[in-house]
């Protein structure tokens, strides 16, 4: 099973890297926190509008992508739900949610490399029309990664234009509280009554995010440190060792749901590094938690992406539903590759590592630049895929280099785990009796047609076992 699989961690940071170099993150862990602290401080938001201003480099081209996107015009208009649904066998309108939080963000950000009002007051009409009509989150399973994806951007976008006159704070605050968190939270303590290895990595992540910026936005120290303690310790797949479960002699961590698909890998690597960034921005370092592990992660996937060859430690997993139908899940190998399939989240953490950090980050550097200039929601398609990062990490990201790294003591030398053999990539799964009468357990976001995750097909056989062959049949929601 998941947890029976090796934590062994290697010595070196990334590909090829020796010592570490650490770069002080914005404040002290028990510091007040920081506003605006979530993904942008003010310092950021200052940097993007100075370098625009001169006309620099990536940053002009960054910006323009912003300015081009439909979302980030002071034209939208809101149109706030008082219930929004997600998931199969309910009236879904989650999508005018995410529009709209793309809209409020894509505006606000553009106010603050602009200076031009009309996109804040747009953000703000936005964000109150939601916070005054949004009252409940309902669906399938799906209503949690509705919870997480659009609760850590709700709270992002808000965090954008806290100090607007006409914006209602309180009211918001209410929302993430009362709306969002609950679910995201209540995910992580029970996750949707199903045995804690049922849901890979990124719906934990998806909650993760949610309660993090929540916390951060609402001035609640507890909710922080609750989505910062289950990052690194928390029993389901998606902390950082269990969404990572084999670190490599040559500095490359196993990321688990590679063998799934590469939508949804691309989808856990950004989450985490979203979660990630919007701790550092508070003083706290998961980036370089446990011998940065989320870099050797991140660049394991970057490398996969970009077409290399890249080993994977087979993979049993339970599944099922507590007092109900239960089974088993093996991945086997990597899925394939569509050197097509992309998404905004390298800028992010290139930048964190090899200017903030000073170390090389080689194939997480690529991926960047072979995304650049990244763009946000609805650049990358309509479905809800394209509008799970909130993205333009080129604008937002790019940053001069530390002058002065601290490097600290080299970490020391930890047992590898995972042998060297490449298994043979599918997956099979034993499941008794039948999960389709829990189908919201085991479908979990996996009805839609989009455009990011390669699908896996699912045959019956006789006895009760199925095998999940993967198929070019086309592609699915990311979650």
């Amino acid at each position: 099973m998941l947890k029976a699989t090796g934590l062994g961690v290697g010595a070196g940071i990334g590909i090829g890297t020796g010592a570490t170099a650490l770069a002080t993150p914005a404040g002290a862990a028990g510091a007040p926190l920081v506003h605006p602290g979530l993904l942008h401080t003010r310092a950021d938001l200052d940097r993007m509008a100075a370098k625009v201003r001169a006309g620099a480099r990536p940053y002009t081209a960054g910006f323009a992508k912003l300015a081009a996107n439909r979302h980030a015009q002071s034209g939208w208009r809101a149109n706030p739900q008082a219930v929004v649904y997600r998931g199969s066998g309910t009236p879904e309108n989650y999508r005018v949610l995410y529009n709209d939080i793309h809209a409020a963000y894509q505006n606000a950000l553009r106010f603050h490399v602009s200076g031009e009002e009309a996109y804040a007051d747009t953000a703000v009409a936005i964000l109150n029309a939601w916070s005054g009509k949004l009252t409940r989150l309902e669906g399938s399973a799906d209503r949690f990664l509705a919870a997480g994806l659009y609760g850590y951007q709700f709270a992002n976008a808000a965090e954008l234009v806290r100090d607007h006159g006409d914006f209602d704070l309180g009211r918001a605050r209410e929302l993430l509280l009362n709306v969002f968190h609950p679910l995201s939270d209540d995910f992580l303590s029970r996750h949707n009554n199903a045995v804690v290895t049922n849901y890979w990595p990124n719906w934990d992540l998806t909650a993760i995010a949610c309660v993090l910026a929540t916390g951060i936005f609402c001035d609640e120290r507890a909710v922080v440190e609750r989505a910062v303690e289950y990052f690194k310790h928390g029993d389901g797949m998606g902390s950082v060792r269990h969404a990572i479960p084999v670190v490599r002699a040559d500095g490359l961590g196993e990321w688990v749901e590679a063998g799934r698909d590469q939508g949804h890998a691309l989808l856990g690597v950004g989450l985490m590094g979203t979660v990630c960034e919007m701790a550092w921005n508070q003083g706290i370092d998961l980036y370089g938690y446990d011998d940065s592990r989320f870099l050797k992660g991140a660049q394991y996937v970057a490398k996969w992406t970009l077409g290399g060859d890249v080993p994977y430690t087979a993979n049993t997993r339970k599944k099922g539903a507590i007092g109900g139908w239960s089974g088993s899940e093996t991945a086997s190998g990597v899925a394939r590759v569509d050197p097509g399939m992309t998404r905004p989240i390298w800028a992010m953490i290139a930048n964190h590592y090899t200017k903030r950090r000073g170390v090389p980050a080689s194939y997480v550097t690529r991926a960047a630049a072979k995304a650049a200039p990244e763009g946000g929601g609805g650049d990358y398609g309509p479905n809800s895929g394209g509008f799970d990062q909130l993205g333009f990490g080129t604008l937002a990201f790019t940053r001069d280099k530390v002058a002065d790294p601290v490097a600290p003591a080299p970490a020391p030398a930890s047992p590898v785990s995972g042998s060297g053999a490449r298994p043979r990539t599918g997956i099979t799964a034993a499941a008794s009796p039948s999960p389709s009468s829990a189908r919201d357990l085991a479908a979990t976001g996996s009805e839609e047609v989009v455009g990011w995750a390669a699908a896996a097909g699912v045959t019956a056989i006789a006895g009760g076992v199925l095998l999940l062959r993967r198929r070019d049949r086309g592609r699915r929601e990311a979650g």
